[in-house]
């Protein structure tokens, strides 16, 4: 198969969705790569690293999405590049189509087959193609959530961990997932005092028994969430409904009970968000404020520590790469159930229910599509 790994052009977006030990593994099968020139550079990996693995580089976007089979990337693709998919050209890269209709419109028009990242689904409901980049983004909400709270950019002027004869900062942390399981570990690894929200009564039994003594387990329900979000330093939207729009858990009247300063950081906002007032904002611009209260909601968190978030990617999604290149997306997702689930657009129809509902299209089942 012949594969095409653009240059990300999304905002402040680093990463690269292929390194070069990956476009080794894909050419000794026989597979024909080719990288965008400059596309791994933002992650630390030059070009001639990917000659040497036996890639080969073209100069511009255009070319690469002309000559592929199957583009693999790491965002959805974006306004300039909708032109440049081919009917029945395989896209493999994270969408979140629920959080975004243009771009639902735009991959239905195209005629390409969209399969995401964030929906290949195991059978115990894990996520594999979504952890690393959870985790990743997990960790880096406290990380900024911590920059956040000083006082120059409008914060609290809280140290997480306290001193000696100081309190510790508050985290809230919503959602018991793999995000909110690192954001949780990472704030408890500062010192902070940290309290987790979940629905999931034997995910909060699981969260008792591993986290440190400074982690307390709460059931999540808007009552509870009124109650600490009164004096919580730092919130964390952790929340995730694959392949659907994230629920509005912290509405915009619930600001007006936080504390001038108090930072929210949603790490959902690329699956429309559990912040009521969080919008997608940009490394460039990451913050804004309303009510005095700072919010973080750069989309694409990931992005700022690219150097590890591809090698963690591109260990998680080259399995089903290789899979794909080596049966094409039919057979592969006939004999992956996992994979078969990543299919959201196909051919110009909308083939996950979840899409379907966010903007009221028709919906078709996948298997007819199959034969």
């Amino acid at each position: 198969m012949i594969i095409g790994v653009p240059k990300e052009i999304k905002n402040n977006e680093n990463r690269v969705a292929l390194t070069p030990a990956g476009a080794l593994e894909l050419s000794k099968r026989g597979h024909e790569v080719y990288i965008q020139s400059t596309a791994g550079v933002g992650s630390g990996f030059e070009d001639e690293e990917y000659r040497t693995a036996g890639a080969k580089i073209l100069p511009t976007i255009e070319e690469v999405y002309g000559i592929a089979e199957m583009i693999i990337k790491v965002k959805e693709p974006i306004e300039p590049e909708y032109g440049l998919i081919k009917p029945n050209q395989l896209l493999f890269t994270y969408f979140h189509f629920a959080s975004y209709e243009p771009l639902t419109h735009a991959m239905i028009k195209s005629g390409a087959v969209c399969l995401a990242y964030e929906t290949v689904e195991m059978s115990d409901r894990s996520l594999p193609l979504l952890v690393p980049m959870s985790e990743v983004a997990g960790r880096m909400a406290i990380q900024e959530g911590a920059k956040y709270l000083e006082k120059p950019v409008k914060g609290r002027g809280v140290l997480l961990g306290g001193v000696p004869g100081v309190s510790p900062g508050k985290v809230l942390v919503l959602g018991g997932g793999v995000v909110g399981t690192q954001a949780a570990k990472m704030a408890a690894g500062l010192g902070a005092h940290v309290t987790i929200m979940d629905v999931s009564l034997a995910r909060l039994r699981y969260l008792s028994d591993v986290m440190p003594a400074n982690v307390d387990t709460v059931y999540s329900n808007e009552y509870n969430i009124r109650r600490y979000i009164r004096d919580a330093d730092l919130i964390v939207g952790a929340v995730l409904i694959p392949g659907a729009k994230a629920p509005k858990l912290i509405t915009r009247d619930m600001l007006k009970d936080m504390r001038a300063g108090t930072v929210l950081v949603d790490v959902a906002v690329d699956q429309g968000g559990c912040i009521e007032t969080c919008t997608p904002t940009t490394h460039e611009d990451p913050t804004f404020i309303i009510d005095n209260v700072v919010h973080y909601c750069v989309a694409n968190m990931p992005g700022a520590v690219p150097y590890t978030s591809t090698i963690a990617l591109t260990n998680a999604t080259l399995p089903y790469a290789l899979q794909l290149a080596g049966k094409g997306w039919k057979k592969a997702c006939q004999e992956n159930a996992a994979l078969r689930k990543g299919l959201n657009v196909v051919n110009g129809k909308v083939v996950y229910e979840g899409v379907a509902e966010a903007f009221g299209l028709a919906y078709t089942e996948v298997e007819r599509l199959m034969d």
